[in-house]
């Protein structure tokens, strides 16, 4: 297997001394790696600390990159699931665990999803968000418990998100969603953890030593932000809820969300704002039927079930019958 750690050598400074630790002993976490050019950063200007991190967090992207076939064939088997009906769920502790929750919190306003479809769980409950919760993440049975208090069912989906990939918690979980017949995708920033090898479509995006050792919340947090991100927003691609690249199920809680709201019908319909808006009043505000009410001249009963017809996809709906 090629060393992880290689790329880290001829871009950013000598890891040597680390590597032949690495090598003399596979079981230490790459995660957990001490890199000897952070040594001193509590002795550096703040600019120069910020420089480094800047430079540190530029090599991730890269990293993220490697893993893409892994990450689009796991979104694939997801999406699937969820077009018959299935949910997403996101496991991990402390800031996998954080960081699962805060991208299935993103879902219902981005996309108009119902809360339940992507869900966030975390070790040691929603006390977790905010505070350590001692021993959380080493409850392998709590984990499990967790999936199977949920119903998790064949159509369901689980991503167990750990840096290290050895999280007790997440590791139940991954455990248990398999035994129900769920799909398991793995998220860690190890090669060859322990949750890669439970997992139906493991992702390793491999990000090395962390400016401050050990604090995974860093380089390891952003790969899994980003990966978090891309499973998120193709799924709702794939599950009709952009049109384009507009938030088509836009849930418009506030004037900033109308605003875009009567811009998107506008755009897609090449109605006034006036007409736009109008529309979408009269539609409480569904950019779907409000623009099948302005291109099909219908009212709002009209245009839903248009929509409904033609699988609530929207392309398929404006052109039922030869319209625009």
């Amino acid at each position: 297997m090629t060393d992880p750690l290689a790329g880290l050598s001829t871009e950013h400074g000598e890891l040597s001394a680390e590597r032949s630790e690495v090598n003399s002993e596979r079981t230490e976490l790459y995660t957990e790696q001490s890199d000897p050019r952070y040594r001193e950063i509590d002795r550096l200007p703040t600019e120069e600390i910020a420089r480094l991190m800047n430079a540190a967090d530029a090599t991730v992207p890269g990293a993220v990159a490697k893993a893409i076939p892994a990450v689009s064939a796991a979104i694939d088997a997801i999406a699937g699931r969820m077009a018959r009906g299935g949910r997403l769920f996101y496991v991990g502790a402390g800031t996998s665990g954080r960081l699962g929750v805060l991208d299935a919190s993103e879902c219902p306003p981005t996309f108009g999803t119902d809360p339940e479809l992507v869900q966030g769980v975390i070790a040691g409950g929603e006390a977790a968000l905010t505070r350590s919760v001692e021993g959380a993440e080493d409850d392998h049975d709590g984990g499990a418990a967790a999936v199977a208090d949920r119903g998790l069912g064949p159509l369901d989906s689980v991503v167990g998100i750990s840096a290290s990939g050895r999280a007790p918690f997440v590791l139940g979980a991954l455990g248990e969603a398999a035994r129900r017949g769920a799909l398991t995708v793995s998220l860690s920033c190890n090669p060859g953890s322990p949750l890669s090898e439970r997992a139906e479509h493991p992702i390793e995006v491999v990000v090395g030593p962390e400016v401050v050792a050990g604090s995974t919340r860093l380089k390891a947090g952003t790969a899994q932000k980003l990966v978090l991100n891309m499973i998120s927003t193709i799924s709702m691609i794939r599950l009709g809820r952009t049109y384009g690249n507009a938030m088509i199920e836009v849930s418009a809680v506030n004037e900033k969300l109308a605003l875009r709201a009567t811009r998107i019908v506008g755009d897609i319909t090449g109605a006034g704002s006036a007409a736009a808006r109008a529309a979408l009043e009269t539609a409480d505000w569904n950019v779907k039927v409000a623009v099948l009410m302005i291109e099909h001249d219908l009212g709002p009963d009209g245009a839903r079930a248009l929509l409904k017809a033609n699988g609530d996809r929207l392309e398929a709906a404006r052109h039922a019958g030869g319209a625009a």
